[in-house]
């Protein structure tokens, strides 16, 4: 019995294997000429990646940026982009994760003033875009970095950061995240915290938050809330993207919801471009197009699938199980990038397949950031 499971078990590892290889295959190759895809506004654009970060290492690395990295953020053409400098999922380490990452990143843009500039308030957006600059907005993806403390997101503000996403798919002191079945909601510390993050203007973002969370941290809010990164459920009915209702009460409130470039785009499948396209279009017409944007949940570089970088996705996703933060839908076979946007001006072409697709200038420029500027200043402030 046992070398047949062993049997079994290679037989399925050389057809993840081969499915990935044969993928990989298909990969665009990243070139300047793919770039030139671009609608022709874009260079005066504000363009905003409301979750990502700049280089090709995963999130939490601490990896310094190497020259091409560099070039290629400012090639992006992105003007800011909210980088992840928060811990996930413990609240025996997350505080202290939290601060070394916010170091880490301090680090970088004191390293490169001439590519990078720490955002703050909308007019560091602003000066990003007049000074060809990439605008690193520091956010968290859990709130576990604060603990039991409302007193520390005083501390996390005075070092930077100005969104704070509740839950990173399961439970904790603020609400449900998408994966606990029980969909309890906000918490009595949530809602407190809602009110402080209110009163501080900290941007509130419901990314991977469960369904009642994500309801009742709308209403709650006094300020428009985010959901920076996300797929609609009408098109792909999976735990971390958002149902029409969220999506109808998050504009109501005058939020702004953005699609990832992620395996949750589909079901079964690997998502391409035409799949980004889709669930942007849905939104708009359940939202309106002055509530979606583009968060892609990846890194500014294209990725090179080689066997090594294969090797490394499929422990990261069994690592993610065995801690019980991994979402439906996440795949060894599936890239967490979509093939024919894996160019660092991805934002250039999504323009321009957006201006093919029949959409104006206008609705264009507020897709690819506009929308989320306004959102910033309206809870930032200046």
């Amino acid at each position: 019995m046992g070398a047949e499971i062993v049997g079994v078990m290679e037989r399925r590892t050389f057809l993840i294997q081969s499915s990935m290889a044969a993928t990989a295959a298909l990969l665009p190759i990243p070139t300047r000429g793919e770039e030139a895809q671009s609608w022709p506004r874009y260079s005066g654009a504000t363009v905003i990646d409301a979750l990502g970060a700049p280089g090709t290492s995963s999130f939490g690395k601490r990896i310094p940026l190497t020259a091409s990295e560099l070039s290629d953020a400012t090639a992006s053409g992105l003007t800011a982009v909210n980088v992840t400098v928060s811990g996930v999922g413990s609240y025996t380490k997350d505080f202290e994760e939290t601060l070394r990452n916010i170091a880490f990143w301090e680090e970088q843009i004191t390293a490169h003033p001439d590519a990078l500039m720490k955002v703050t308030r909308s007019a560091d957006v602003a000066e990003a875009k007049k000074s060809g600059r990439l605008g690193i907005i520091y956010g968290f993806q859990d709130g576990t970095p604060l603990g039991e403390s409302l007193e520390r997101l005083d501390l996390f503000y005075d070092l930077g950061v100005r969104i704070i996403l509740f839950t990173y798919n399961l439970r904790n002191l603020v609400g449900d995240g998408c994966l606990e079945p029980g969909d309890a909601g906000l918490s009595l510390f949530g809602r407190k915290l809602i009110g402080r993050m209110n009163a501080k203007r900290v941007l509130v973002d419901l990314s991977h938050c469960g369904h009642r969370t994500t309801l009742e941290s709308i209403e709650v809010s006094q300020q428009p809330v985010a959901i920076t990164h996300a797929g609609c459920t009408a098109l792909a009915d999976l735990p971390r993207n958002k149902t029409d209702e969220h999506l109808r009460k998050l504009a109501d409130k005058g939020g702004v919801f953005g699609v990832y470039l992620m395996p949750f785009l589909r079901t079964a499948g690997q998502p391409m471009a035409e799949d980004v396209i889709q669930h942007i279009e849905h939104a708009i017409n359940i939202c309106g197009e002055d509530h979606v944007g583009v968060g892609t949940d990846g890194v500014i570089s294209a990725i090179n699938a080689t066997p090594e970088f294969q090797k490394t996705f499929r422990e990261e996703i069994a690592q993610r199980r065995k801690l019980g933060i991994s979402a439906p839908g996440e795949r060894e076979d599936v890239f967490t990038f979509v093939p024919d946007l894996n160019i660092p001006g991805r934002f250039q072409k999504l323009a321009y397949l957006l201006s093919k697709r029949g959409h104006s200038d206008k609705q264009i420029e507020k897709i690819i950031g506009g929308n989320f500027y306004r959102l910033f200043r309206e809870v930032w402030g200046g």
